[in-house]
């Protein structure tokens, strides 16, 4: 597993820009969500080895995490491992599991600074436990997991972004974010600066359907946000 731990010892909390109000999406933006199904896997193989004396399906679903089966991974190992299990009973391990997971290390650096704010779709159990695996709860004021809410206020829906837009005080608001599908045609219409964040290991290929939904800058690390922000 890729990535850093930030320890909340030795850790002085700053503001990470006067001028800006600086908004994080969580998956593939400040971790690995690879990171995330690997464990998930994890939890889900150990359930299966205990319950079902079947070893192996956390190998078989990492495997099949970067092929065709993607969409349909619990599926084809539980077929390639001649069971016949409840497809929502792995899923909810899946998504109730404690992560092992950690900031990339550019991200652990750049939370540092503190007083950002973070939106992020997914369950909200699972989005939370995400959080408190990082342990992001010190590094952001403002948490908006938009399962909250329940269905359909996920991001495109403005909700979220207007909820930091806000509290923001007049500060420019920029959103950094991985998925261009999503992620960025409503605070583009709302006038934030865009940053799209692709990393190597990316769940999404980043690719924007049309000029409405692509960001306004791209950096491959989070170190490289700094001069974004100077220059925009």
């Amino acid at each position: 597993m890729t990535g850093a731990t930030v320890s909340p010892c030795c850790v002085t909390t700053m503001p990470s820009s006067q001028a800006d109000r600086i908004v994080f999406d969580l998956d593939d933006t400040l971790y690995l969500e690879r990171d995330f199904a690997f464990s998930g896997f994890e939890a889900v193989g150990d359930h299966i080895r205990d319950q079902h004396g079947v070893g192996g399906f956390a190998a078989t679903c990492r495997m099949l995490f970067d092929g065709p089966h993607r969409a349909t991974i619990f599926d084809e190992a539980l077929r390639r491992h001649h069971l016949s299990l409840p497809i929502a009973e792995l899923v909810a391990i899946y998504r109730d599991h404690s992560p092992h997971i950690a900031l990339c290390a550019d991200a652990a650096r750049y939370v540092l600074r503190g007083g950002f704010g973070l939106i992020t779709d997914g369950p909200e159990r699972t989005q939370r436990a995400k959080i408190a695996a990082l342990g992001l709860a010190q590094f952001c004021d403002q948490i908006i997991p938009t399962g909250q809410w329940g269905q359909g206020f996920g991001k495109p829906h403005p909700r979220a972004y207007l909820a930091i837009a806000d509290a923001a005080g007049g500060r420019r608001c920029v959103y950094v974010a991985d998925n261009a599908a999503k992620d960025f045609v409503t605070p583009n219409r709302m006038g934030w600066l865009t940053v799209q964040i692709l990393r190597p290991g990316r769940v999404h290929d980043g690719s924007a359907p049309d000029a409405a939904h692509a960001a306004q800058a791209v950096i491959t690390s989070l170190d490289q946000l700094d001069n974004v922000l100077s220059a925009g």
